[in-house]
């Protein structure tokens, strides 16, 4: 009998053999992804960190001190247009402008390191000093 759901890490040549019995052994019906792996929690970790270390430094954006939570926002809607990625701002429900901005849940680890190389650089060039100075590949 198959668990009803199971989660392969295809690290080496027997969870790949494990991966395919489990997809031969599937019921009709049932669907397979195959994705890049997503963002870990040492990545949540210090992009939260990072943002709450900007907002404690009193940087100011758009005319005031912003939150770490206003940071998160900017710092990925950012780093999506600087690296090209689709940026959409459509009319909000009530006549509100609002970025539609890419999830950082969903993040594939590369990109998670990639938003926090750019927040790193961003706190180099605004002179904020970080606790470390390194991103997670």
């Amino acid at each position: 009998m198959m668990h009803d759901k199971r989660l392969f890490f295809l690290a080496h040549d027997e969870a790949r053999r494990r991966a395919l019995e489990a997809v031969r052994a599937a019921p009709e019906g049932w669907q397979v992804v195959v994705a890049p792996p997503s963002r870990n929690l040492d990545q949540n970790a210090k992009f939260h960190a990072l943002c709450s270390e900007i907002a404690r430094s009193g940087l100011e954006w758009a005319g005031k001190r912003r939150t770490a939570q206003e940071w998160k926002i900017l710092l990925v809607s950012g780093h999506a247009n600087a690296t090209n990625a689709p940026v959409d701002f459509v009319p909000g429900l009530e006549g509100e402008f609002v970025n539609l901005r890419e999830s950082t849940a969903a993040m594939s680890k590369r990109r998670a390191a990639s938003l926090i190389e750019y927040v790193l650089a961003f706190c180099a060039e605004k002179g904020i000093e970080t606790e470390k100075k390194e991103a997670f590949a």
